[in-house]
């Protein structure tokens, strides 16, 4: 084969690759910008708009200085979210298995709802895009290589629904608003250090654990069975997450660190750290 022939062959490969990358990535956003457009046109009204610091007396002790350090009396309260995130997401029980990932997600609190948009660093030019969602009752797991071939895609069962609602409200610290009574949260006092948090969306309810440290910031939000994908199956498993770095951001504490992990028989299996990197918020009119 001559060397041109070669060069004519190379560069058309290259501009093949080059077009599925671009038009995966276009094909994605495309799909992600009308979900997330369905999100906001989901959204009700928010009352009340303003935290008023009498709504949480009668709360479990833990859970009333959890919201003293982290608002203020006469916070607006939180309707959407939009964060940035980074950090490194586990893809097999191999301690090298860890790889670099970059997202952003879109949070809607009343009702609950979210879209977890992110892009995993494979390996040199290849991408996983992954898709973590909750909306109108129904949880959404979709992973595809560039945006094109599906390696996951997990939706439609009370299952996902439970696992994803669940994800909404153990992240709550990051939009804290969200965790008021006002807002459809039934706290349970469990002892001076923790308690029982309950969110119901239509047919879908959820319970978490929160344990608080002495200053009152949540550590810990942990479920004793959220599912779990073993072999294609869903299995009840322990799940928990910890926050950490906690700094101030438009007048609320939020936590900008965080660890996720399954509590597997044999030991805890951490599957995702990272840290809020921007974090925007729309208030309740």
């Amino acid at each position: 084969m001559k060397l041109t022939t070669v060069a004519v062959i190379l560069v058309a490969l290259v501009v093949f690759v080059v077009g599925a990358v671009i038009y995966g990535a276009s094909q994605w956003r495309a799909k992600n910008d009308d979900f997330r457009a369905k999100l906001e046109a989901a959204r009700i009204p928010i009352t009340p708009a303003t935290y008023d610091a009498r709504e949480i007396e009668g709360l479990p002790l833990p859970v009333q200085r959890y919201f003293g350090a982290v608002l203020q009396d006469g916070q607006p309260i939180v309707a959407v979210g939009r964060l940035s995130q980074q950090g490194q997401l586990r893809m097999s029980e191999a301690e090298d298995s860890w790889r670099p990932y970059e997202a952003t997600q879109l949070v809607t609190t009343r009702p609950p709802g979210f879209d977890w948009d992110a892009r995993v660093k494979m390996a040199p030019g290849v991408k996983v895009f992954v898709q973590d969602a909750y909306a109108e009752g129904t949880g959404i797991l979709h992973a595809a290589v560039l945006g094109l071939v599906t390696v996951a895609d997990m939706r439609d069962t009370p299952e996902m629904a439970q696992g994803e609602l669940m994800r909404f409200l153990a992240e709550a610290p990051w939009y804290p608003t969200a965790l008021l009574p006002s807002q459809g949260v039934r706290w349970e006092a469990i002892d001076d250090s923790s308690a029982r948090a309950t969110l119901t969306d239509g047919d879908v309810s959820v319970s978490i654990k929160f344990h608080f440290d002495e200053g009152g910031l949540i550590t810990t939000a942990r479920s004793e069975s959220r599912y779990r994908a073993v072999d294609g199956v869903l299995q009840p498993t322990p799940w928990q997450g910890r926050f950490s770095a906690y700094a101030n951001r438009a007048g609320m504490r939020i936590p900008l660190e965080g660890e996720v992990e399954w509590v597997l028989p044999d030991g805890p299996f951490p599957y995702w750290r990272g840290s809020i990197t921007d974090v925007d918020y729309e208030w309740a009119q």
